[in-house]
């Protein structure tokens, strides 16, 4: 029995050591095999839905697709420790020639320039666009006027982008023309064209356009084709323009009278002492502010001149000829596509009764004194330019 004992004590230390030696080989192995297998996704197991009844497999999934994330954010960073510290210290880059405000970013990402096209919320951005219309053409409008609106948006073709800005607020009444769901729709209430465009239609957000049309909402359509209008606008070589308005409607200025034995004119004769010089407004280079159209070059600078505070834009059709020149070559009225100004008075009476006055009245009257203020603005804006080079305009009659 001793011999026995003596034996069974003997193998013991052996067969704890060849336990040890088993595991600590087997963590190693396991350890290399974890580090080495793909990550299996857990949700791709076939497994019986009664295995593991109580977890929730796409947390799982989550939680572990996050380490992917984390994976794929570095597996690009094949760099050494001194260029990724050179890259993440946003110092060394400075780009005067960037937009103001992002001279810290790399050139290749920055996006200047937007645009109003739609695009999908699926799929890839590549493919969202099957075209990009070439020119824009934008509406003030009230629902009052839809039959109206309907009328003129079908004369301009698929190659124009809508946008209509609503100043009473009605919007989705709009839809039951099936042009109106591709049309962009921006509604503040009780505001005009002029207003709106010093706030949605900047340079850089339609710059993708050759051409933009600012109208009215009470423009008659029989007679004109947008893109025979715009074949005629390159034609003649006019930045600037607007067709020309039938004549039987009460006109204020002669330039803007359609001709009938002609395409285009780009100048007109006056009542006397209406025009110092042959060559300016409102003789030549002017357009009215109903219906005009600007080139993308043009519009960079007129959309400049827009005063913030001046919303109904009087005064801006005699001053349009300072964003071409020369003006009285560029500036020009389309005759053989024309319209009609049908002088409705829809946003002028969104306007408030005061002092027993109509809204129309107030309206007009803030037309008005936004015309002198305009004036005098540019006219000081001009004088302090001149001074401060060392010209003296106090005898100057041309401003």
């Amino acid at each position: 029995m001793g011999i026995i004992t003596r034996s069974s004590v003997g193998r013991k230390p052996s067969e704890i050591m060849r336990f040890f030696v088993t595991t600590f080989i087997g963590i190693v192995f396991g350890f290399f095999i974890g580090v080495s297998v793909p990550t299996l996704s857990i949700t791709k197991l076939n497994l019986p839905s009664g295995l593991l009844p109580s977890i929730d497999l796409s947390y799982i999934e989550d939680r572990y697709t996050g380490r992917q994330a984390w994976s794929f954010m570095n597996s690009g960073n094949k760099r050494s420790s001194s260029q990724v510290q050179a890259l993440n210290d946003t110092s060394k880059i400075w780009v005067p020639s960037n937009p103001r405000g992002a001279e810290r970013l790399p050139p290749g990402i920055v996006e200047a320039e937007s645009d109003f096209y739609l695009r999908r919320l699926w799929g890839k951005p590549s493919e969202d666009l099957t075209s990009k219309p070439n020119y824009l053409v934008t509406f003030t409008v009230g629902y009052e006027q839809k039959k109206n609106i309907d009328a003129a948006v079908k004369k301009f073709s698929g190659n124009f982008s809508v946008l209509l800005f609503h100043y009473d607020g009605r919007t989705t009444e709009w839809d039951e023309f099936e042009w109106s769901k591709r049309a962009i729709h921006v509604s503040v209430h009780k505001q005009t064209k002029w207003w709106y465009a010093k706030r949605f239609l900047h340079p850089d957000i339609v710059a993708p356009y050759d051409y933009i049309f600012i109208w009215d909402e009470d423009l008659g359509v029989e007679h004109f084709d947008a893109e025979e209008y715009l074949k005629l606008v390159r034609k003649h070589g006019l930045e600037i323009s607007q067709p020309g308005l039938e004549p039987n409607k009460g006109l204020t200025w002669q330039m803007t009278k359609r001709r009938g034995d002609r395409e285009v004119h780009k100048v007109t004769v006056e009542k006397p002492g209406w025009c110092s010089d042959p060559h300016l407004p409102p003789c030549a280079a002017f357009v009215e502010i109903m219906a005009p159209v600007f080139s993308r070059d043009a519009w960079r600078c007129v959309w400049h001149m827009i005063q913030n505070d001046l919303v109904h834009g009087w005064g801006l059709d005699f001053a349009l000829r300072r964003c071409v020149e020369p003006a009285h070559e560029k500036i020009g009225v389309v005759d053989s596509q024309w319209i009609v100004h049908q002088g409705l008075p829809s946003l002028g009476n969104q306007g408030e009764s005061q002092t027993g006055k109509a809204p129309w009245q107030g309206v007009r009257e803030r037309c008005r004194k936004e015309w002198t203020m305009f004036q005098t603005r540019l006219a000081s804006a001009e004088d302090a330019y001149y001074k401060s080079i060392g010209i003296d305009t106090s005898n100057s009659t041309a401003h």
